[in-house]
């Protein structure tokens, strides 16, 4: 077992663990038995963070991720997110996903899927142009007063649309979004130029999720070989994304580890946990192994003349 370490989500009391679960591959990829052994590894490691989405399997990830917790739900952290489109299994919607209306919906049919009473953390999955910030955060912050929503968080906003969300919330008095989840790795620094400096000023966490860049950063792909049998890239047939790799980056960040004694991964999310703002690095995981190696990644705590280097 790893000493996992925990830290506050944004200004928030809500402790998260370094490394977080993605489950969106629950219920797609992955079967309950694997589920189970994942979830299983995973508190066994002292990982408190679940990531899922009402989007992920159409349902069937919340399912199973309420299913393998059982009775250890108390234990840990369960994030879930609403506003992609359900294809109608949330009724007519519109393209109003944020509106009050629907976000009702929406957190009763996760709430039965996950067999839970509350959501720890309830983010908006993606910026809805329909529906003002105002109404949605009002609808969100009754699910907080009502208990069956604890914290509330976003998920693909810009940097602007992080401010003006929390400037809406304080300004009305509403709960804030306290977490923002953004595509963010060290391939993918983008996040960096806007984003991250958002959510510093407001006190928002960030929770990077894709940070492995479809496993080009854990160290099993190289510029001439091909990827490896049994591979994400190689059953998920991407070729292109291969031959699309900026392996001048990825080579330059190998030997960066190599210089320390460390493998890619261990760079790869722990390097970035160690980025300003980042509350938990979120991982997408097919099996229990792959639970221990990005656990034991995340407890690398890089120097100051490691992360200026970086």
């Amino acid at each position: 077992m790893t000493e996992m370490t925990y830290r506050p989500l944004g200004d928030s009391g809500l402790r998260v663990s370094t490394v977080g679960i993605g489950c969106n591959a629950f219920g797609t990829r992955i079967g309950g038995d694997t589920v189970q052994e994942i979830v299983d590894a995973a508190i066994e490691e002292g990982i408190t963070l679940f990531d899922t989405a009402d989007t992920y399997g159409r349902g069937e990830s919340e399912t199973l991720l309420g299913e393998a917790l059982n009775s250890r739900r108390e234990a840990v952290i369960v994030a879930t997110k609403f506003g992609m489109d359900m294809q109608g299994a949330n009724g007519p919607d519109w393209g109003a996903r944020g509106s009050r209306r629907y976000i009702r919906r929406a957190v009763e049919a996760s709430l039965r899927r996950l067999g839970t009473d509350w959501i720890d953390l309830y983010q908006l999955h993606r910026p809805d142009p329909v529906t003002p910030i105002d109404e949605t955060l009002a609808a969100l912050s009754e699910l907080v007063t009502e208990g069956k929503v604890r914290y509330i968080g976003s998920s693909n906003l810009a940097g602007w649309q992080v401010v003006e969300a929390d400037w809406t919330a304080r300004t009305s008095g509403y709960s804030a979004f306290i977490s923002a989840q953004n595509k963010y790795s060290l391939l993918d620094r983008e996040p960096e130029e806007e984003l991250v400096p958002a959510c510093e000023t407001v006190g928002v966490g960030v929770l990077p999720f894709f940070p492995l860049e479809y496993g080009l950063l854990t160290g099993k792909y190289s510029r001439d070989q091909g990827a490896p049998q049994g591979s994400r890239l190689a059953a998920d047939n991407q070729a292109e994304r291969l031959a699309g790799a900026d392996w001048d980056e990825i080579e330059r960040l190998t030997a960066y580890a190599e210089a320390r004694g460390l493998s890619l991964l261990q760079v790869a999310i722990g390097g970035l946990a160690a980025q300003p703002a980042v509350s938990s690095v979120i991982a997408g995981v097919t099996s229990a192994d792959q639970v221990r190696s990005n656990a034991a990644a995340g407890l690398w705590e890089p120097t100051a003349e490691d992360l200026a280097e970086l």
